[in-house]
């Protein structure tokens, strides 16, 4: 069984952002760029699933310029065994990467698609319910735990009253939170092998996708400074203030 998993090269997790002067959008250049953390999960459970026996191939798949090869020679050396990047300068948006992948797994024919619960940059949680519901396949999200059992896969899922289960006929969409795993670090060797594992090299026209955003971002700008705290000498001044200033009560 093949399994694909989409990975998106973002601002590293630990960096801070900082707004363009002219609002225009982060700063990007000289920054820290990594694989989004969601992705990295995917990633993982996918080589277990290998190790265990459970898949014969991980396709790592990304969308973006020439250097988001870096994220997919990053995922190759933590256990993937080939890529397709999407070439594509242009901004891409949920649904249009839904298509793309869409394109890319009627091509390669996986039996699951295991993709990062949303990017860490956008937060939009989109790609991979879009996904599910181009192709027509079941879908599982925010997984905490899966397992695969013959043609089935059993999803358990975080939601707001706590856990709940799934059993999906495969082939299906799958996407991780944050308590699936513990990602691995890439070892040196692994690092000089995936130099020179296959990464394919495709661009939208070549899937029959056009890129075309239905988002224009008109203007950037940071939050407002959090204001320093104040401290009250008894209970009835702080109920006072809440009532009065806060006005929460």
């Amino acid at each position: 069984m093949k399994i694909i998993v989409p990975v998106k090269r973002v601002i590293d997790a630990y960096v801070t952002i900082r707004v363009k002067a002219d609002q225009s959008g982060v700063e990007t250049a000289n920054v820290k760029m990594s694989m989004n953390p969601f992705c990295e999960i995917a990633v993982e459970e996918a080589i277990r699933m290998k190790e265990a026996g459970k898949a014969t191939e991980i396709i790592v798949v990304s969308a973006g310029p020439a250097t988001v090869q870096e994220t997919m020679r990053t995922a190759m050396a933590m256990g993937a065994d080939r890529g397709i990047h999407i070439l594509c300068d242009e901004e891409i948006q949920p649904l249009t990467m839904a298509k793309l992948l869409k394109a890319i797994v009627e091509k390669e024919q996986p039996g699951l698609v295991l993709t990062g619960k949303q990017a860490i940059d956008s937060e939009n949680n989109q790609t991979g319910q879009m996904l599910a519901a181009l192709l027509n396949w079941p879908q599982g999200t925010f997984a905490s735990k899966i397992v695969l059992e013959s043609d089935h896969a059993v999803v358990t899922r975080e939601i707001d009253g706590g856990l709940e289960t799934l059993k999906l006929k495969m082939p299906c969409v799958v996407t991780t939170d944050l308590r699936l795993n513990e990602p691995r670090y890439a070892a040196l060797p692994n690092i000089m092998k995936a130099k020179k594992k296959q990464l394919d090299t495709v661009t939208p026209a070549d899937l029959g996708v056009t890129v075309q955003s239905a988002i224009k971002t008109l203007k950037v700008t940071e939050p407002p400074k959090r204001q320093a705290g104040i401290k009250v000498a008894s209970v009835e001044e702080l109920v006072a203030k809440l009532k009065t200033e806060a006005k929460v009560i």
